[in-house]
C-alpha cells in the first residue's frame, strides 16, 4: 500500500504542468520540460521540470534537477520551498488542497505529530549537518583555501569542516563514485542570524582541490535573501555570488563586512540589513553577474542604499588574486572605492 506521501507526489506527477503554472509560474515550458531559475520562482534556465514521463520509462514526469547546484527531487519539493513549509505534514496538505483531495481526519492528523527526520534541503536539515561538522582551522578545508591564494581567515566563521559528507551520485557521475567525501560547508543565514540553509564543496584530501564528482558544489535550504556572511553587517559591505569571490575580496579589504549570495539570481534577492548605505558589488563577469547587478542596483535604489560595482581585472576575483598577488588586487580594488572608504578599508598589508 502507497504512503501518503507516495500517492500525493504520484498524483502530482500526473498533473505536472498545472504545478509548475502554480508553484513556478515566473518559468515556461520547453518541450518536455518546463524551465525556471530555482525552487523559489527565480526566473532563469538552470533547473528543469521532466513534464511527462520519457519513452524508455527512465525518466519520471515530476522530477527535476537544477543544473546550477546539482539538486533534484520530486513535485513535493517544489511545493515545500514555494509555501515555505515547515514540516512534511504542511507540504502535504497544500499538496491536497492544490489536489482538490480530502484532508485527513483528526486521527490521522494525531499520529503525524511524531518526531520525524528533516527532509533533504530544509532549514532543520541544514541546521543538523552544521551541527556535525568542525572548525576549519587545520582542517582541508584551510588547505584547499590557501591554495587558491586564500589565507586570511579572520572572520570566516561560516565556514566549517565536514570530516566525512555523504554525496548523493547523480546520472553524470560513474557508477562507483565514493558516497562521502570531506566538504568545506557554509551556513547561509537570514538577517537575524538563523541557519536557513548549507552551501557544500566536497573536496578531494589527496589533491587538496575539489572532489572529482559531477557536481562537487550543492546549496540546500532556504537561499533566497540569505547567504553565507563574513562579518557583522554595518553601514558599508560588500557582496557577490561565490565563496571564494568574496573571500578573495576580502584578502585586500579584510574588515569589509560581505555576504555571498551562492549565485546570480540569489545576489540580485538579497535582504539588505537594517542601516546599510553602500553596498560594492563583486559581479561575475558574465551575462548572470550583469542581471544580477542591474537588479540589485535597482532595489538597492529604491531601498536608498547606493549600489557600487567592483570589477575584477580577469572576470573573477580569485583568478585575479592568483594570478597577479594581493598587492596588485588591492590596489586595483582600491581605485575602485568612494573616498571616505579607502581610510576605512584599505588597510597596509603587512
Amino acid at each position: 500500500m502507497e504512503s501518503p506521501a507516495t500517492e500525493i507526489s504520484r498524483r502530482l506527477a500526473d498533473n505536472a504542468e498545472a504545478v509548475c503554472r502554480r508553484y513556478l509560474s515566473k518559468g515556461h515550458r520547453e518541450g518536455r520540460y518546463w524551465l525556471i531559475g530555482d525552487v523559489h520562482n527565480n526566473p532563469g534556465r538552470s533547473l528543469y521540470v521532466r513534464l511527462v514521463a520519457s519513452p524508455d520509462g527512465r525518466g519520471q514526469a515530476g522530477k527535476w534537477t537544477d543544473a546550477e547546484n546539482g539538486d533534484h527531487g520530486d513535485l513535493l519539493d517544489i511545493i515545500a520551498a514555494s509555501n515555505g513549509s515547515r514540516s512534511l505534514r504542511e507540504t502535504l496538505d497544500e499538496a491536497r488542497r492544490f489536489l482538490a483531495l480530502p484532508q485527513p481526519p483528526p486521527a490521522a492528523e494525531d499520529r503525524c505529530k511524531r518526531p520525524a527526520k528533516a527532509p533533504t534541503g530544509t532549514p532543520e536539515a541544514a541546521r543538523r549537518l552544521v551541527a556535525m561538522t568542525q572548525p576549519i582551522a587545520g582542517s582541508i578545508v584551510a588547505a584547499y583555501l590557501g591554495t587558491r591564494g586564500i589565507t586570511n581567515l579572520a572572520g570566516t566563521d561560516a565556514l566549517r569542516f565536514h570530516p566525512r559528507c555523504w554525496y548523493r551520485a547523480s546520472k553524470d557521475d560513474p557508477p562507483d563514485v565514493r558516497p562521502a567525501w570531506p566538504a568545506m560547508i557554509a551556513a547561509v543565514t537570514d538577517l537575524g542570524g538563523a541557519i536557513t540553509g548549507v552551501h557544500r564543496t566536497w573536496l578531494d584530501p589527496h589533491a587538496v582541490d575539489k572532489a572529482p564528482v559531477a557536481y562537487p558544489r550543492r546549496a540546500m535550504g532556504h537561499l533566497l535573501g540569505n547567504g553565507v556572511r563574513f562579518g557583522a553587517a554595518g553601514p558599508v559591505m560588500a557582496a557577490g555570488e561565490g565563496i571564494e569571490t568574496i573571500l578573495s575580496l576580502r584578502m585586500a579589504l579584510p574588515v569589509m563586512p560581505a555576504i555571498a549570495g551562492l549565485s546570480a539570481n540569489h545576489l540580485a534577492a538579497i535582504a539588505f540589513p537594517p542601516g546599510l548605505r553602500r553596498l560594492y558589488v563583486a559581479r561575475d563577469d558574465d551575462p548572470g553577474g550583469d542581471g544580477a547587478l542591474k537588479t540589485l542596483t535597482e532595489r538597492a535604489s529604491e531601498a536608498g542604499i547606493e549600489a557600487v560595482p567592483l570589477d575584477s581585472m580577469l572576470g573573477d576575483f580569485n583568478d585575479d588574486l592568483r594570478q597577479f598577488g594581493l598587492s596588485r588586487l588591492q590596489a586595483h580594488v582600491g581605485r575602485q572605492l568612494s573616498v571616505a572608504d579607502k581610510g576605512r578599508f584599505l588597510l597596509p598589508l603587512d
